[in-house]
């Protein structure tokens, strides 16, 4: 058997499973791994230095695989400029067919961009509230991501779960949404699914795979955590990041308490050199602030991409017709 849903028809996938876009970690490899398994593997554009690296990075995951794959174009604030038009060009002739976005309104202006490009472009956008995700729906993305306070990154400022935003999303919106944050497992996938998602989106569990290139030391310090290991910060930004919990971390945490608002006093801890280093480099999980969820507490091994998708939809389709299905039962009364 296999999950059919409005995900999988619109981008012609075998699995509802997407790999959302990383910094670091969202590169060819990872991503082609991903389409074949049947999932929908996503480079991170801005994780390439330059647009025409982007264009070098979406040839080489097309030469791994001839499914279908994605590229994320974040609009967030970051510590240094990047030429968003370059990135969204780069995409556009590269001949993309699926694009996930996050951040600030500035958004729309890519997707007005893209559609007219390809309108049979699809536009998966990332919102943390239902109210971000009409207005997006209004502009006309294809899709929503809607991303639980569980979610490693930016969970917004709203501390909705997804227990409650996935079924807010059912309710109120008129366009397919996949459930993003703290998914691990196939019971949250068949869960997602009773919720009204059309499939899940999940980050921290693909970089504890073989193919995701990050440094073993980060995959183990991944599977030796837990759903206490993540921590908050830039709260006083209302930009807030859920990270992975470490001393670097603890002592941003202590000057943004001290100095909350201003960036200059934890600026040196933040860089995404050090991010990049402890993922590429060292293995160091101390080494620097990086994005983890606390679905750690589902990670305890590191599978293939392809063992982790066929588990996951296994797990979801025995839940779906075994034990779903023995509940309902004709009443006796």
């Amino acid at each position: 058997m296999v999950l059919v849903t409005a995900l999988t028809r619109r981008l012609g996938i075998l699995h509802p499973i997407v790999q959302g876009g990383m910094h670091y970690v969202g590169y060819a490899p990872l991503a082609a791994a991903v389409s074949n398994a049947g999932g929908l593997g996503i480079i991170t554009a801005l994780t390439q230095p330059t647009p025409q690296l982007l264009r070098e990075e979406i040839r080489k995951c097309r030469a791994l695989t001839s499914r279908p794959f994605g590229v994320n174009l974040s609009i967030v604030p970051t510590l240094r400029d990047f030429d968003l038009d370059g990135y969204a060009d780069a995409i556009i002739a590269e001949g993309v067919k699926v694009v996930e976005t996050a951040g600030s309104p500035k958004c729309a202006e890519y997707w007005a961009k893209f559609k007219r490009a390809d309108p049979d472009i699809c536009i998966i956008h990332k919102c943390v509230t239902t109210r971000h995700a009409l207005k997006a729906q209004k502009l006309g993305v294809d899709m929503i991501s809607l991303d639980g306070f569980e979610c490693a990154g930016h969970p917004g400022e709203e501390d909705t779960g997804n227990f409650l935003l996935q079924a807010l999303g059912a309710v109120r919106l008129s366009i397919p949404f996949i459930c993003s944050g703290g998914v691990g497992n196939g019971r949250q996938l068949a869960a997602a699914l009773a919720l009204g998602a059309e499939g899940v989106n999940m980050g921290t569990r693909f970089i504890a795979t073989q193919e995701a290139p990050v440094h073993e030391g980060i995959k183990q310090a991944l599977v030796a955590g837990d759903e206490t290991s993540t921590g908050i910060l830039l709260r006083s930004f209302r930009n807030t990041e859920r990270v992975y919990m470490n001393d670097t971390v603890r002592e941003a945490q202590r000057l943004e308490a001290l100095h909350p608002g201003d960036f200059s006093k934890i600026a040196h801890l933040m860089r995404g050199e050090n991010y990049r280093k402890a993922f590429q480099e060292t293995g160091d999980p101390n080494a620097g602030v990086w994005s983890a969820g606390p679905v750690m507490g589902l990670i305890d091994d590191i599978p293939t991409c392809k063992e982790l998708l066929e588990r996951m939809v296994k797990e979801a389709e025995e839940i779906i017709s075994g034990r779903l299905m023995r509940i309902v039962q004709h009443s006796r009364m």
